[in-house]
C-alpha cells in the first residue's frame, strides 16, 4: 500500500513538472500579429531585443501573407486570421501572453481575446484598429481612407512596393478580411488589461494622426495610452525604442 502511494505521488509530481501550464517560472510570451500586407518578418528587428529582456517572443504570419502568401485566396476572411492565432496558442500551449497587434492586427487580436481571454495577460494595440462588435476595417476606414475601391480580383495590392523589390516585402492583402464584420460577444475579454501605443510623426499633433480615433476609443475604455514618436511602422524604423517601450508592459 505504501509503495503504491509513493508511486502515485511520484507520478503526480512528474506530471506536474511535465505540464507547461504548471510551471510558474515560464517567461512571459510576447506574441506579435502583423498588419495588412505584412508578415512575421516585419518584427525581426525587435525580436532579439525583446528576447534579451527575457521574453519568449513569437511572431505569427497570417494565412495568405508573408511567407504564407502562396496560400492566398480571395475567400480568405477575418475569421481565418483569428483562427490562425487561436490555433497557434492552442497547439503551442501558450499562456501568460502579451498579445500585440499592429494596424489590421488589432482586429485579429480583438477576435482572439474574445475567444480565449484566459490565456492573455495583456493586449497591446500598436497603432492599431480598436473595433467594437460589428465593426470591420472597411467601416472604420471611411471616405478617402477606404481601401475597397483599390481592390482587384479580391485583393488590395501594396501600391508602394515596386515589382522588382526583393523578398521580404509586403504582398497583396485579401479584401474580404477588411470587409468582414467582427463578432465580439465575450464580456471577459473586456477585463483583459490593455495598452494602446499611438505612433506620431515628429512635429505632427497627436490628434491629427490617422489612428488618433482608436487611441481615443482606448481612453474611453480606460486603457493606458502611450505615444511613441515615429511613423506607422516603428518596429522597422525605431526598433530599439519600440522594444524598450514594449518591454515595460509585463
Amino acid at each position: 500500500m505504501i509503495l503504491r502511494l509513493l508511486l502515485l505521488f511520484t507520478f503526480l509530481i512528474v506530471g506536474a513538472l511535465a505540464d507547461p501550464a504548471a510551471k510558474p517560472d515560464r517567461p512571459p510570451v510576447m506574441l506579435f500579429v502583423h498588419g495588412a500586407w505584412g508578415g512575421a518578418w516585419q518584427f525581426g528587428k525587435i525580436d532579439p531585443l525583446l528576447r534579451a529582456q527575457g521574453f519568449d517572443v513569437r511572431r505569427a504570419t497570417l494565412t495568405g501573407l508573408g511567407e504564407r502568401f502562396h496560400l492566398a485566396d480571395d475567400e480568405l476572411g477575418l475569421e481565418t486570421h483569428i483562427e490562425d492565432i487561436v490555433n497557434l496558442i492552442r497547439f503551442e500551449d501558450l499562456r501568460n501572453i502579451i498579445l500585440v497587434g499592429h494596424s489590421y492586427g488589432g482586429m485579429v487580436i480583438s477576435g482572439v481575446a474574445d475567444r480565449m481571454p484566459d490565456r492573455i495577460a495583456r493586449l497591446v494595440y500598436l497603432d492599431a484598429f480598436v473595433p467594437n462588435d460589428g465593426d470591420s476595417v472597411a467601416t472604420l476606414r471611411t471616405g478617402e481612407a477606404d481601401l475597397t475601391p483599390l481592390a482587384q480580383d479580391g485583393f488590395v495590392a501594396p501600391w508602394w512596393v515596386k515589382p522588382d523589390r526583393p523578398y521580404p516585402k509586403d504582398v497583396p492583402h485579401p479584401l474580404k478580411t477588411l470587409t468582414d464584420k467582427i463578432s465580439l460577444t465575450n464580456p471577459a475579454a473586456r477585463e483583459i488589461p490593455a495598452t494602446y501605443i499611438l505612433t506620431v510623426e515628429a512635429g505632427q499633433p497627436a490628434d491629427e494622426d490617422d489612428f488618433a480615433p482608436h487611441a481615443a476609443r482606448a481612453r474611453v475604455r480606460g486603457w493606458t495610452v502611450l505615444t511613441l514618436e515615429g511613423d506607422h511602422n516603428p518596429h522597422w524604423r525605431r526598433p530599439g525604442e519600440t522594444a524598450a517601450l514594449l518591454g515595460t508592459l509585463r
